[in-house]
């Protein structure tokens, strides 16, 4: 019969070695441990089904370890006998029967008549069968329950300190400035507070730049101001460019041109009074307001609305038969940069962008830094991308230490300021430290003297009125650090030779397509949107395969991959170290939080669920989850224009 290390590696070939050693060895030191298989479920079962790959589901790793559980139990019964093929089948009964006349006290289960009395106190087995029902039941209503119940994820607020001045002017409606200046607010995400006592201005027609370690609370400033929970002028139009455009029947171009919520109320209106002057039934007064709105769509230029659109949209990389499709044919990242384009084909009076670049190739983000110079309102906009910043923005807002620091010029001139700023604060700090041990000084020197006693006194009510004296915060830098001790591959450790690839035979992708790559290799994979940069790298993953041609790999190979939806490859349900433990099990707490650390993961943030991170630590646990020990040879997605 098939021992349970010969039931693993039929049901299991991929299993990884050191998973495969961890199972063995709790099956032979705790083998004679279990009860039944449901208890080696309970010890091995996660670790089965992360190595399934998926192929197997719960109820065949269940199968799988009552499989292996009888053969411990044979094995355990059975050690140190030899098997004996026999001559004949066994006869139980004769041989009970035998058995029972040859001892006269000895009654043979066999010959048990039911009417005889068993010790089992029924009342006592049926209480302690319905406590395991009830058991089980609870445990199949927390399963179910954890499975079911939607993850409460907590939510941002604001508070802000009210002004019946600025009350009373908008209340007249004489407030026609488009400055924006918010003082002393707060800003929370459930229980962290995120700015304490804020001050935020904006001045019109200026480019902002809001920059900050990731988490700090950038995009939820931006959500504040969008949804006006901290207080706006009402007569200030704000468009957050956040989410993409839903897929419907609606072209892309059409969808550009609804986004001007202005024109397309004349446009309606004036349609309307054309079909009541059309059937006759249109009063005098209606006549006149024609006449309006054909005056007001000629001083905002509605005729030339289009062609402005469709400029928009070329710059961004939409083809003239692209705008024309309709918005369901597009996929995410298209859809993104269509919400992009009605927001600058809107011309609000505040413009919110979040990591605008992401969703860009080289040549839409040129065209981008070129269209914002120009804007005439004003900007604010969250990005890590230096060159983006340095070519858009007038002005740069700091998020730091729950507060925002304003500094004139682009990036480069923030980077010098700070530094200079930092220097002066620190040079600061050392007078100011020695100022006080130089007085400690005096005062331990004569504490005890009586004739300098008053002096004495003098000092130490100084060094009360002094404020309190706190070092400079510094912020740590993150270093991205790949594993090390991973395994030589010999080449060719993984390559295409002349490969063709193609979705639908009239369009193909790659023709006699050869790259390889081994581990001193270091590409960036560059190309315009839909040139099939990330296609190529799922051929090289081996999610796709070739048409023609071939791809190797050497055997011993494993890959980690940073996707451009890489947010999509995270359990949103669970916390950053229970993610790593589910994928990488057998290690210690202090592995998983060592991994997540070293990006900046550290202590509560390790412990909160996923889906309440923000984008970028989202992206930090990708990459630590990516760059795991684990894995010993690791392919990222790096696409450009």
């Amino acid at each position: 019969m098939a021992t349970y290390v010969d039931i693993l590696k039929s049901e299991f070939p991929e299993i990884d070695t050191e998973v495969f050693e961890y199972i063995t060895g709790v099956l032979d030191s705790g083998g004679a441990d279990f009860e039944d298989g449901e208890e080696v479920y309970d010890a091995i079962g996660g670790l089965l089904q992360g190595s399934s790959a998926d192929c197997k589901n719960e109820d065949d790793i269940r199968d799988i370890c009552q499989l292996m559980f009888d053969t411990l139990k044979l094995s355990n019964g059975h050690a140190g006998s030899k098997q004996v093929l026999l001559d004949a089948p066994v006869q139980l009964s004769q041989i009970s029967a035998e058995s029972v006349s040859a001892t006269n006290d000895v009654q043979g289960i066999w010959m048990m008549k039911r009417g005889q009395n068993t010790t089992v106190d029924a009342r006592k087995l049926e209480k302690a069968e319905a406590k395991l029902k009830q058991k089980q039941g609870r445990r199949n209503e927390r399963d179910s329950q954890k499975t079911t119940s939607p993850l409460v994820l907590e939510e941002a607020s604001a508070s802000q300190a009210s002004s019946k001045k600025d009350s009373r002017v908008d209340l007249s409606g004489k407030n026609r400035s488009y400055d924006i200046r918010i003082e002393n607010f707060d800003v929370s995400f459930g229980e962290r507070s995120l700015l304490q006592g804020a001050e935020l201005s904006l001045s019109t027609g200026r480019r902002y730049g809001l920059i900050g370690r990731n988490g700090l609370g950038k995009t939820t400033l931006l959500k504040m101001l969008a949804s006006r929970s901290l207080r706006v002028p009402a007569h200030i139009t704000i468009l957050h460019v956040e989410q993409e455009v839903a897929g419907d029947d609606t072209a892309a171009l059409q969808s550009v041109l609804e986004s001007d919520t202005v024109r397309e109320g004349l446009l309606k209106e004036e349609r309307l009074l054309n079909a009541r002057i059309a059937n006759g039934t249109a009063e005098g007064m209606e006549t006149v307001r024609l006449s309006e709105i054909y005056a007001k769509l000629e001083e905002i230029e509605a005729d030339k609305a289009p062609a402005r659109a469709s400029i928009i949209l070329c710059g961004l990389g939409f083809t003239p038969k692209m705008q024309t499709q309709t918005t369901k044919e597009f996929s995410g990242g298209w859809r993104m940069r269509l919400a992009l384009a009605r927001a600058l084909f809107a011309k609000p009076d505040l413009l919110l962008l979040d990591e605008p670049t992401n969703m860009l190739d080289v040549r839409a983000i040129l065209w981008l830094e070129n269209y914002l110079q120009t804007w005439q309102s004003t900007i604010l906009v969250v990005s890590h991308d230096r060159n983006f910043l340095n070519a858009v923005v007038t002005d740069i807002i700091h998020l730091h230490s729950q507060r925002l620091e304003s500094y004139r010029g682009d990036y480069e001139n923030f980077v010098k300021t700070k530094e200079d700023r930092l220097k002066n604060q620190q040079r600061e700090y050392e007078a100011q430290f020695q100022y006080r041990e130089h007085i400690q000084v005096f005062i331990d020197r004569f504490r005890y003297n009586a004739n300098r006693a008053a002096q004495v006194q003098s000092k130490l009510k100084l060094l009360e009125k002094l404020p309190e004296l706190k070092p400079l915060e510094k912020e740590t830098e993150v270093t991205l650090k790949f594993p090390d001790n991973f395994e030589k591959l010999s080449p060719p450790v993984l390559q295409l030779d002349e490969v063709e690839f193609y979705y639908t035979p009239d369009q193909r992708l790659f023709t006699k397509l050869s790259v390889s790559a081994d581990l001193e290799s270091r590409i960036c994979v560059v190309g315009e949107n839909g040139a099939g940069k990330s296609t190529m790298l799922k051929l090289l993953m081996g999610e796709l395969t070739p048409v023609n041609g071939i791809r190797q790999a050497h055997r011993n190979l494993k890959i980690g991959y940073f996707s451009q939806h890489h947010v999509d490859q995270l359990d949103l349900n669970v916390c950053s170290v229970e993610l790593l433990l589910n994928k990488f099990p057998g290690r210690n707490e202090e592995e998983y939080r060592h991994q997540l650390g070293s990006y900046g993961i550290t202590g509560e943030l390790a412990t909160r669920p996923v889906a309440s991170l923000s984008g970028g630590q989202k992206s930090r646990v990708a990459f630590a989850q990516m760059t795991m020990p684990w894995v010993g040879w690791s392919l990222s997605l790096t696409t450009s224009g």
